[in-house]
C-alpha cells in the first residue's frame, strides 16, 4: 500500500470510527509525521518496504533527545498503525510485532493525606450557595474518584443520591458505576436540592451548574483548588487529578483490593491501577528508614529505588 495513503487511511480511521479522545488522536498523528517523515528520508514509498529493524532504528534516533514516556508514546502508535495496516492489507507480517520500548524512571503520583483532604473539605461554610457548590464538586471528585471532566459532565439522571451510586461516562464513552459515600450524601444533596435550583436559568440536564447557570468548567475547579490550597497553607501542589490520586491511595491503604479500585476508576488496564502499590510500597520504606533503629541499609535503599520508577496516570 502507498505509504503517505495508508497514513491517511489509519488517520481517518482513528479519528471516526475507534472513539479515540481527541488528545490522543492528536499525539498520534504528531508522532505518526515524524515515523513518516524518516521513512521518506530513507526512500520507502510503500508499506512493504518497511522493516523491524528500520523501526527499531528511527525509535533509537528518537530515544536521543525525547523522554521514555514519548518513546513509548511513539512505539505505541507505530504498532497501532502497523496492526491496522496488517488487518487491513491483510499481509502477513507486522514488522513492529518484536519491537521493544524500554521505560525509563517514572514518577509517583503526588496524593492529599487524609488529614490534607478533611482541611480541605471542612473549609467551606454549608450555609453559602457559592461554597456548596464549591463544595460538592470536590466532594464528588474525592470521594468516587473521578476525572474532573467527568464530575463536570455529570447529569441529573445519572446520579442516584438514594440509592448511593452514580454512572459514569469515562474515556471513550465507556460507562462504569461508582458507589457514592454515605458521608458526601449530605453535602451533594444539599446542593442538588436548595442550591441548584436557585442557580438555573434555563433548563440543562447537567448535575453541576454555576451561579449564571451555566456548566461548571475544569478550569474553574483547578483554580479553586489552587485558592484554597494557598488558603489552607496546604504545599502540595494539588490538582483536581490529584484528588483521585488521594481517593485511590486512600482505598488502597483502607485494604480495598485492586481490581475494585481498578473498576472505579475506569482504568482499561491493570497496570495503570498498579502504580498505587508502589505509592504505599514507599511509604512502608519511609517509614523503616525513620522508625527501625537500624537506619537504612544498601539492601533497602536498592528496594526503595527499584518501587520508585514508576509513573502517575494519566489518565
Amino acid at each position: 500500500m502507498n505509504l503517505r495513503e495508508a497514513f491517511q487511511d489509519y488517520l481517518t480511521d482513528i479519528t471516526v470510527n475507534r472513539g479515540m479522545a481527541e488528545h490522543t488522536v492528536a499525539s498520534y498523528r504528531e508522532d505518526l509525521m515524524q515515523y513518516s517523515a524518516y521513512l521518506d528520508e530513507n526512500s520507502i514509498k510503500d508499506t512493504k518496504e518497511i522493516t523491524g529493524n528500520l523501526i527499531e532504528d528511527f525509535l533509537n534516533l528518537q530515544s536521543g533527545h525525547k523522554k521514555s514516556t514519548s518513546i513509548a508514546r511513539m512505539s505505541a502508535a507505530i504498532r497501532s498503525f502497523h496492526s491496522w495496516l496488517q488487518y487491513m492489507d491483510e499481509s502477513e507480517g507486522n514488522p513492529s510485532e518484536y519491537i521493544e520500548v524500554h521505560h525509563g524512571e517514572r514518577s509517583l503520583p503526588v496524593f492529599a493525606s487524609v488529614n490534607e483532604i478533611n482541611l480541605l473539605m471542612n473549609s467551606f461554610s454549608n450555609e453559602e450557595p457559592e461554597q456548596i457548590l464549591q463544595h460538592a464538586v470536590l466532594e464528588m471528585i474525592y470521594s468516587c474518584g473521578l476525572r474532573v471532566s467527568e464530575a463536570c459532565a455529570l447529569t441529573m439522571n445519572r446520579i442516584d443520591l438514594d440509592a448511593g451510586f452514580a454512572r459514569v461516562l469515562g474515556k471513550g464513552d465507556k460507562e462504569r458505576i461508582v458507589p457514592v459515600p454515605a458521608g458526601s450524601i449530605p453535602i451533594l444533596k444539599r446542593w442538588r436540592d436548595i442550591v441548584r435550583p436557585l442557580f438555573l436559568k434555563k433548563k440543562t440536564n447537567l448535575f453541576f451548574i454555576n451561579r449564571f447557570g451555566r456548566k461548571v468548567t475544569e478550569k474553574s475547579v483547578q483554580l479553586l483548588i489552587r485558592k484554597k490550597c494557598d488558603e489552607l497553607g496546604i504545599q502540595k501542589h494539588l490538582t483536581p487529578h490529584k484528588l483521585r490520586h488521594s481517593f485511590a491511595t486512600h482505598l488502597l491503604q483502607g485494604g480495598a483490593d485492586l481490581r475494585s479500585i481498578q473498576e472505579m476508576l475506569g482504568h482499561s488496564d491493570i497496570r495503570t491501577t498498579e502504580i498505587y502499590t508502589h505509592v504505599q510500597n514507599r511509604q512502608l520504606f519511609d517509614a523503616y528508614d525513620r522508625f527501625h533503629p537500624g537506619g537504612e541499609d544498601d539492601l533497602f535503599a536498592d528496594m526503595k529505588n527499584n518501587k520508585s520508577g514508576e509513573t502517575e496516570d494519566e489518565n
